[in-house]
């Protein structure tokens, strides 16, 4: 079990809203990792990274005997990140981030706050998977549906606001 890796450089040991805090290092690094390279780079480290921590999640409850600890926060940067490959980043090219007329920082806040609302609230399909699935899929399952929903949510927002902004 690495220790480091599934509380995201110990993120998750902060004292008063771990998630929060591992949502917020995903943030930046996601945006970090757009800054140089495409989206597609983001997915797929993202889908690598949430079967090695399935694995990790595995070890650490097998161990442990508790699930979902809150120090765990991986589940978090896969939710941020797949959120970040969703909406902001569709919309833009390498070196674009910096620009604020293209949105991108404005979605990827929003797709941050999405993301925790939904992770906290756990509407719908979310909650179901967090009540009901076992072991590292359960943890990171819910993240993941959360982190696309924000995605989707943020995105539909950017667009509904660009439309609104022509029809002025």
């Amino acid at each position: 079990m690495n220790w480091f890796f599934i509380t995201l450089g110990y993120s998750g040991l902060f004292p008063k809203a771990p998630g929060t805090a591992g949502s917020f290092v995903a943030l930046i690094l996601g945006i970090l990792i757009l800054g140089f390279f495409q989206v597609e780079t983001l997915f797929l480290a993202t889908i690598l990274i949430t079967i090695i921590a399935i694995r990790e999640i595995n070890k650490y409850e097998e161990k442990s005997g508790i699930h979902d600890d809150k120090r765990i926060v991986i589940d978090e940067l896969a939710g941020m990140w797949f959120a970040l490959s969703v909406a902001p980043a569709m919309s833009i090219s390498v070196g674009e981030i910096t620009q604020f007329e293209n949105g991108f920082l404005i979605q990827a806040v929003l797709s941050f706050v999405l993301f925790r609302y939904f992770d906290i609230k756990k509407p719908s399909v979310i909650g179901r998977i967090d009540r009901e699935a076992k072991g590292g899929i359960g943890v990171m399952g819910d993240d993941i549906v959360a982190g696309f929903a924000a995605g989707i949510v943020s995105s539909l927002i950017w667009q509904a606001w660009v439309q609104l902004q022509g029809m002025m």
